[in-house]
């Protein structure tokens, strides 16, 4: 007589369905069953690289036991696909039938034997376990004749398995499902630009039904997958039916992206699983690229427009790309200076995209007679150009540019462009305190930043600072470069003598060697035409995209969200020492946005006074630097990159007397998911991760 032990497979609950998508049901299998299931899940495709069910209707099968109490079965399909599973009980003892062992690749005493492959590729170590449900001996050898399981196969340290049914001359029925494809692959996407989608075809290949529940994702990069569609969950399937789900992939860091799609089930298993494989690039889009700046416009010689005054209700469309260093193609935004030169009455200029109709904003603002500039960021228009208006009057104007800002991958060729890294405002320098007077004319100071480590230093590219004239002896220009070479023939601050004028500008970096004892830091020059006190207030940096939390760039058409005297954003006027809040609408940013690119204008103050932005609803206080310092019946602009808090707010804070504040917003700044610190994509960022306050220092003034 035969010695049988034998576990019943598990039931199956629910209605069994006779349709599916796609496809027919097949008739089942019938016992005994000779069979090897093998779902592959998140194992990237190693020791095997399909999942699929095997047996001699789409095999040749061979199986055999080994030993006296061991067994090896072995599927090879007509497309040269095999796959290899030996199991055999620990040593001295024989399978028992209901009990799980622990296994390994080479049996011992307290561990059964498990090994599976596939194509020739297999395992120096492996682990997993083996669930016995049937054995038969022959009565006649008393050797292994018949054999059921269920296994799992970990190969090396993979945390990932194969796992499914073996079966060998056994009347236990199993339940199994096939995904196809499997692994599913995405191609590569660019980090942040657009999801991808592939369907998943799940199909019942067992002997009797199976039922699933509601697919899921796990995996380390879960979050980076999403189903989207699930026509299996609650379903029973008969044997050969087949049901679908959908997966999205968009990538949010660089290189290989992987998560597994989870389908519970009614087997053995738990759980039908298949591995999701995507990969990101980092793109170029929203960077920003440094410049040596370059003169594009000057109306008093003819350069980039008409050798004249650009006189009131008028404009001039500026070519800017395929100038100055701009490339002709891929730009989405300029940084330029803009400077107004001896204006006939008081008025203002507005810069836009070329094209478009001209918003309700404004560029810079002037008084008659005025010489001074402003930094201006602005899209790029129709056939590379940007729109140039001059309110009342008639003034030149000249217009250098900085950089710009990638509008797609175009520039990729140009290598990874930077990254904005916004800080709390901090003084770098200031001759007024430094000891040695004001910056004699002609003279230039090479200022520079010692960051905590060697690292942060070299991730630097570029500076973005708020550079102020104070007291200056005769009117002039202050000039902000990389402090390598000439000074450019270019300006950033223009100034009265004896005025108090700041401007905004974005400077790049360069590296200095003889700065600091046993590093190299990034450094920048400052140039004054005429004597004159000069103060730097750092803002944020430009990274290289190696530090986390990088900002990129979306520009805009200059959107007016500030106007005390309509009680636009604010009810009214600002008096001394009052601090308004501000709030972005929500037109204008979303959840990703961080901080914005204005133009913040104070409008003739009752008195001289100082204006200061900053992000509100934090715990951060009001910085002790300025944005702009009006003086009394003065209406005068300046740049702004500011952050926002939590609830899409700044705050404007008036020092002395009564002011209107206005504020057009020229574009946003979004964390770049490739760099954010988080995996909820950075919610809470609130500057450049990693900044630590380090030592600044300048040398010794020299001539120009």
């Amino acid at each position: 007589m035969r010695k049988v032990r034998t576990l019943l497979g598990i039931g199956i609950a629910g209605a069994v369905v006779s349709a599916g998508v796609p496809g027919v049901a097949l008739a089942a299998p019938t016992a005994p069953y000779t069979v090897l299931t093998v779902d592959i899940g998140a194992t990237g495709g190693s020791p095997v690289t399909k999942s699929g069910v095997y047996d001699s209707s789409n095999a040749r099968m061979y199986a055999y036991g080994y030993g006296d109490a061991g067994v090896f079965v072995q599927a090879l399909t007509s497309d040269g696909i095999y796959v290899t599973l030996t199991a055999s009980p620990p040593q001295g003892q024989r399978f028992v039938v209901g009990q799980t062992y622990e296994t390994r690749r080479s049996w011992d005493s307290t561990h059964a034997g498990l090994d599976v492959s596939g194509g020739g590729v297999g395992c120096n170590e492996a682990f997993g376990s083996l669930t016995v449900k049937q054995t038969e001996d022959d009565p006649t050898t008393g050797k292994l004749a018949v054999f059921a399981a269920a296994y799992e196969f970990h190969c090396e340290t993979n945390p990932a398995g194969v796992h499914g049914e073996v079966r060998w001359n056994s009347d236990v029925e199993y339940t199994a499902a096939v995904t196809d494809p499997s692994p599913v692959r995405f191609d590569q996407r660019e980090v942040d630009s657009g999801s991808q989608a592939r369907t998943v075809t799940v199909t019942s290949a067992g002997s009797v039904p199976v039922t699933f529940g509601t697919a899921g994702i796990a995996g380390r990069d879960a979050a980076d997958f999403t189903v989207t569609d699930d026509n299996c969950s609650g379903r029973t399937l008969a044997p050969g039916v087949a049901c679908t789900v959908t997966v999205l992939a968009r990538p949010s860091r660089a290189g290989g992206r992987h998560a597994a799609l989870e389908l519970p089930d009614s087997s053995t298993f738990g759980k039908t699983v298949a591995g999701l494989l995507a990969a990101g690039v980092d793109g170029v889009r929203g960077t920003y690229y440094s410049l040596t700046p370059k003169r594009l416009m000057d109306t008093r010689s003819g350069l980039g427009a008409p050798k004249a005054k650009l006189n009131g209700g008028k404009k001039v469309d500026l070519q800017v790309t395929g100038r100055g260093g701009v490339p002709s193609s891929g730009v989405g935004a300029v940084v330029l200076n803009v400077t107004v030169v001896n204006p006939t009455s008081g008025s203002f200029l507005t810069v836009w995209p070329a094209g478009r109709g001209r918003p309700n904003a404004s560029s810079v603002n002037f008084p008659k007679s005025w010489l001074g500039s402003n930094n201006v960021t602005v899209q790029i228009g129709a056939g590379g150009k940007v729109s140039v208006y001059n309110h009342t009057g008639s003034t030149d104007v000249v217009v250098d540019v900085v950089g710009f800002y990638a509008s797609d991958n175009t520039l990729a060729s140009r290598g990874m462009g930077g990254h904005f890294h916004p800080i709390p405002p901090k003084r770098l320098f200031d001759t007024r305190s430094a000891g040695q007077g004001a910056l004699p004319g002609g003279y230039y100071l090479r200022i520079w930043q010692n960051y905590a480590t060697q690292e942060l230093n070299d991730s630097v590219r570029g500076f973005v600072l708020n550079v102020t004239a104070v007291n200056p002896s005769k009117s002039g220009f202050l000039t902000a470069w990389n402090g390598t070479g000439d000074v450019p023939n270019t300006s950033t601050v223009n100034y009265a003598a004896g005025k108090v004028v700041p401007n905004l500008t974005i400077v790049e970096a360069s590296r200095c060697y003889t700065c600091v004892d046993g590093g190299v830091v990034p450094s920048f020059g400052v140039y004054s035409s005429q004597k004159s006190h000069v103060v730097v207030d750092l803002v944020g940096v430009i990274g290289d995209g190696t530090i986390e939390d990088g900002l990129r760039f979306t520009p805009l058409e200059p959107t007016r969200i500030l106007d005390s005297r309509i009680g636009q954003g604010t009810p009214s006027a600002l008096g001394p020492n009052v601090t308004r809040r501000v709030v972005a609408p929500s037109t204008l940013v979303d959840n990703r946005t961080r901080a914005l690119a204005m133009n913040v204008t104070g409008v003739a103050p009752s008195t001289a006074t100082v204006l200061t932005v900053w992000p509100a609803d934090t715990s951060l206080g009001k910085p002790a630097t300025s944005n702009l310092n009006p003086a009394g019946g003065q209406t005068v602009a300046n740049a702004v990159l500011t952050e926002i808090g939590p609830e899409d707010a700044f705050q404007v804070h008036n020092l002395s007397g009564t002011a209107n504040v206005l504020a057009d917003v020229v574009g946003t700044f979004y964390l770049y998911p490739g760099t954010a610190s988080t995996a909820s994509a950075g919610a809470t960022a609130a500057g450049p991760t990693g900044y630590a306050a380090g030592r600044t220092g300048a040398a010794a003034p020299r001539q120009g």
